[in-house]
């Protein structure tokens, strides 16, 4: 294959990365010596870093504070928008299922992390069970996730589809 025609490989780590890695785990450290989950992020955009976020679960009392989740709600709030295309999230560990689909909706073009699950599992945070239990069918679940239809269970989607001034995402 000639240069000409050569692939990019997306998993190919451009010079710069480690930087936002490395401050991605200073954040995790910091929380951690003020009474916090060993979580950081850094949400990155044009080579700059457009929002941070630690995990903030047990200080803030919300299951859903990640401190990826954190990060794409700071980027967003920063920069007015809800998608961010274009830009990097940079994670102290790999994201959790609620993190990657967090990602997913803010339409980031890539996730990077330092530490893996198997090192969050040494720390009590056992991600693993939700990857496992997202590949079981349902009805297996622990907690039941249940369809109940009523009368007006679609009004809501018609009125978005009827609301000519809605904001498509």
């Amino acid at each position: 294959m000639t240069s000409s025609t050569a692939q990019v490989d997306p998993t190919a780590a451009p010079p710069q990365e480690d930087q936002w890695l490395v401050r991605a785990v200073n954040l995790a450290l910091r929380n951690v010596t003020a009474g916090g989950g060993p979580f950081g992020a850094v949400v990155v955009r044009g080579g700059v870093a457009v929002g941070t976020g630690q995990n903030r679960v047990t200080r803030d009392h919300d299951p859903t504070a990640h401190a990826e989740v954190m990060a794409i709600r700071d980027a967003c709030g920063r920069l007015g928008v809800f998608s961010l295309a274009g830009a990097c999230l940079y994670s102290s560990c790999e994201p959790c299922p609620l993190c990657l689909t967090a990602a997913l909706w803010a339409r980031l073009d890539r996730v990077v992390y330092a530490a893996n699950r198997n090192d969050a599992a040494r720390a009590g945070f056992d991600d693993r069970a939700f990857y496992d239990l997202l590949r079981r069918d349902r009805a297996a679940w622990p907690m039941p996730v249940v369809e109940r239809r009523i009368a007006c269970a679609e009004a809501p989607i018609e009125a978005w589809l009827a609301y000519s001034a809605r904001v498509e995402y």
